[in-house]
């Protein structure tokens, strides 16, 4: 028989009592997905946000495609590329270098709201749904390397040991197609919170509408900060604001940006002595710095654009290259091979065709400003052509082919 407590006694259940922990055995603590509380990581404020996002890509991507061939043109291309308008290169390449930065801040902005989503559990929920966060993956990781390279790049750093012409080149192609993919599989939901009503109003609480519209005006805020303290680099009217571009378009020798100087490019006071002019074709010649300077000379008014985004309008003087070639007894429609004195460099030799060579703007200058050129700006005489990236204005010739 179990003992019965006495009348008027309370029983109290027994404390229950664990085995001692082992040494050496850690309780395995239990695995929990994170759980967010926070709000406006919803899809109406990754539309609203993405919409601003996929301009931004849009007009990097075209802007972007046409600095790339302008820069590295196909065989077929090479003569049909346009010298006018002649600073259709300095507003199209200002605009993808403009609505890069605005994409880096529109990119963390749009992670930030979608971010919980790469935490949901359970990960894969079916072949669909494993190849939707395969596009998002493939997506972000594009997005991201090809705007931060890109940022680098104006800065002109590269701490990687590939090429960023070629890469950025195949990532841009490869960011669009996610993104396109990324649209047509999420098409349903971006329609549905595409307007100011979303069909999720249970997810979307009347509540969240001010701080949405708060999220939405710091990001435009940060955005025109951004613009307004770089885009003086280009857009030399806002040049005073120029604070946080790499370049400055007054500072420099001779009032003017250098990326490249006569020092880094190998170039010597006894090359430069002993400089010739040599014009090859049919009737090929040489002249010397004074015999260049005897011939007919003119004056053009230029941009000189670069592709890190910077460009300044700027009074140019020298002689006609149409006039050159043909004194070298070219025919007409020839293009024209250019060859720099630098010793090596990607752009040592540079090939431009028929509508930049005959065009009556293409100089082969002589000055700058009204003063001689200085040897960080190509001194005894660059190339200066209309609608042309910098890099292929080339300094320092010493030799033009006739082809």
């Amino acid at each position: 028989m179990t003992p019965q407590a006495p009348r008027g006694r309370r029983r109290f259940p027994l404390p229950s009592v664990r085995p001692p922990r082992l040494a050496g055995r850690p309780s395995s603590p239990r695995v929990r997905p994170p759980s967010f509380s926070g709000r406006l990581h919803d899809a109406r404020t990754a539309t609203a946000v993405g919409r601003w996002l996929g301009a931004a890509f849009a007009v990097c991507f075209v802007t972007g495609l046409i600095s790339h061939y302008l820069q590295h043109p196909p065989p077929w291309a090479a003569d049909a590329l346009p010298a006018r308008p002649v600073w259709g290169y300095r507003l199209t390449q200002g605009l993808h270098i403009g609505t890069g930065l605005a994409a880096i801040v529109l990119l963390l902005v749009k992670l930030w709201t979608v971010y919980p989503r790469l935490f949901a559990w359970p990960p894969v929920r079916g072949v669909r749904h494993a190849l939707e966060r395969l596009s998002v993956a493939l997506l972000v990781a594009s997005a991201v390397l090809e705007v931060f390279t890109g940022l680098l790049n104006i800065v002109e750093w590269y701490p990687w040991p590939f090429g960023f012409i070629q890469t950025h080149f195949a990532l841009a192609w490869v960011a669009i197609g996610s993104i396109l993919l990324h649209l047509a599989v999420k098409a349903t939901e971006i329609r549905a919170h595409w307007g100011r009503r979303s069909a999720g109003t249970l997810e979307l609480p009347a509540a969240d509408g001010p701080d949405r519209r708060a999220l939405l005006l710091g990001t435009g805020a940060a955005i025109g900060v951004i613009t307004l303290t770089t885009v003086g680099q280009a857009f030399t009217p806002l040049k005073r604001l120029d604070l946080l571009a790499p370049r400055h378009p007054d500072l420099g020798p001779m009032g003017l940006p250098v990326n490249r100087t006569a020092a880094a490019a190998g170039i010597t006071a006894e090359a430069l002595d002993d400089w010739r002019l040599e014009v090859i074709g049919p009737t090929p010649y040489r002249l010397t710095l004074d015999q260049l300077r005897r011939l007919p000379q003119t004056s053009v008014r230029l941009p000189i654009a670069c592709v890190e985004g910077w460009s300044v309008q700027a009074r140019w003087r020298g002689v006609r290259i149409g006039d050159l070639l043909a004194r070298a007894g070219a025919p007409r429609g020839a293009g024209l091979r250019v060859t720099s004195l630098e010793a090596a460099g990607a752009y040592r030799v540079m090939e431009m065709g028929r509508d930049y060579a005959e065009d009556p703007l293409t100089l082969l200058a002589l000055e700058l400003g009204g003063e001689v050129l200085s040897a960080d700006h190509g001194y005894p005489a660059r190339i200066i052509a209309p609608n042309r990236p910098g890099v292929l204005q080339t300094k320092w010739v010493t030799r033009l082919e006739v082809l």
